[in-house]
C-alpha cells in the first residue's frame, strides 16, 4: 500500500514540475515514476476476489479545482422539512435481503467486521462534505471492472444505517447501468426519463427504509453525454435537490477513460472520488484521470479496490 502512494504521489510531483517547466520555456523533465509505473501494469495472474470486497482509500487529501463556469439552471424553490418528509413517503419502499445484497458484494446492509472498511469512508466522506459544503458526489474509475458500482452501493447502505442523513444514490452510467440488475430493481420508468424532463424522481426511484432513495436505470440511452450536460438535466437535478433535501446524492457515473461522458455530467458534482483496482489499473491512469478531474472539479481522493493482500495494521474491523 505504501508504494502505490508513494508512485502517486511521485507522479503528482513530476506532473507539477512538468507544467512548471513548460511555463519557464525549459525542457520538460522525464516521464514520472517508470520503475513504479511498471510494477503495477506487471501482468499477473486473475484470481478469485476475496469472499468480503475490501476498498482502501488512498490518496485521501482533496485536490483543490480551479473555478469553473457550471452549467446554469435556475434553482427549485426549497420545502419545508414537513413537505420534504411527505416527499419522501410517497417513494415506493422496497426491502432488501442481507444474504441476498452479500452476493453481490454489498456488506453494508448491517453494521459488522464485512462493513467496517466502507463505515470508515463513509466517515470521512461525510467529514469532507460537511467541512466543504458538498452535496453532490461522483464515482468513477479509469476503466471498467474497477469495482465503482459496488462501491457505491455499500457506501449508501452505509448511509442508510444513519437515520439523519438522507442519501440519493443515483445511476449516470447511461451506457451501460448495472444498479437496477444488481440490486433486482424495475422501475415504472428510468432515472435517464428524469434527466430528460420526462418523469418525475417517485416515478423512477425506489426508497429504502426511511433515508436512502435509488434511482437505476433498466436500459442504456443513446447520446448519454448530451443528456448529461443538458439545461434540461441540470433542471431536474436542482429540482430533486430541492425538493428531496438530501445529506448526500451519490451518483454512479461510468469509466472515465471509455467515453466523454463523465466529463459532461461532471460540472454538475461538487467531488469526485476515483476507483481503482489493485493490479489492474495503472499509475498513469489514475494520474490522466485525476489532472482532468481536478480541471473542473474537486477530486476528493482515490479508493484502492480488489486488494488481495491487507496488513493487520491496517485492519479496521475488530468484531468477533
Amino acid at each position: 500500500m505504501e508504494k502505490i502512494q508513494a508512485a502517486i504521489a511521485k507522479a503528482r510531483a513530476i506532473r507539477d514540475e512538468q507544467i512548471a517547466a513548460e511555463k519557464q520555456g525549459l525542457p520538460a523533465t522525464p516521464e514520472a515514476a517508470n520503475d513504479d509505473i511498471a510494477t503495477l501494469e506487471r501482468p499477473v495472474p486473475v484470481v478469485a476476489a476475496p469472499a468480503m470486497p475490501v476498498a482502501e482509500p488512498v490518496a485521501a487529501a482533496p485536490v483543490a479545482a480551479p473555478p469553473v463556469e457550471p452549467i446554469v439552471a435556475p434553482a427549485a424553490p426549497a420545502l419545508s422539512k414537513a413537505e420534504i418528509k411527505v416527499a419522501w413517503s410517497k417513494l415506493k419502499q422496497v426491502e432488501f435481503q442481507a444474504s441476498q445484497l452479500k452476493r453481490q458484494r454489498v456488506m453494508t446492509l448491517d453494521q459488522g467486521r464485512d462493513s467496517s472498511y466502507f463505515d470508515v469512508m463513509r466517515t470521512r466522506l461525510l467529514q469532507q462534505c460537511r467541512a466543504n459544503g458538498w452535496t453532490r458526489v461522483g464515482l468513477t474509475s479509469p476503466g471498467a471492472n474497477c469495482g465503482k458500482t459496488t462501491i457505491a452501493l455499500n457506501l449508501a447502505f452505509s448511509l442508510s444505517r444513519q437515520p439523519d442523513q438522507l442519501t440519493i444514490l443515483a445511476d449516470v452510467d447511461l451506457r451501460k447501468p448495472s444498479l437496477a440488475k444488481l440490486l433486482g430493481l424495475r422501475s415504472k420508468k428510468n432515472f435517464a426519463s428524469l434527466l430528460e424532463g420526462k418523469a418525475t424522481f417517485d416515478e423512477c426511484a425506489v426508497r429504502y427504509k426511511k433515508s436512502l432513495a435509488i434511482a437505476a436505470n433498466n436500459t442504456s440511452v443513446h447520446n448519454p453525454a448530451e443528456l448529461l450536460q443538458s439545461t434540461v438535466a441540470a433542471e431536474a437535478l436542482n429540482e430533486v435537490q430541492a425538493r428531496y433535501a438530501p445529506t448526500i446524492m451519490l451518483f454512479d457515473m461510468p469509466p472515465m477513460l471509455a467515453g466523454d461522458d463523465v466529463m459532461a455530467f461532471v460540472g454538475q458534482l461538487d467531488c469526485v472520488l476515483i476507483v481503482a483496482a489493485a493490479e489492474s489499473t495503472t499509475i498513469k491512469q489514475i494520474d490522466v484521470c485525476e489532472r482532468d478531474l481536478a480541471s473542473q472539479t474537486n477530486v476528493l481522493g482515490v479508493i484502492l479496490n480488489k486488494c488481495r493482500y491487507m496488513s493487520t495494521d491496517e485492519d479496521y474491523g475488530y468484531y468477533e
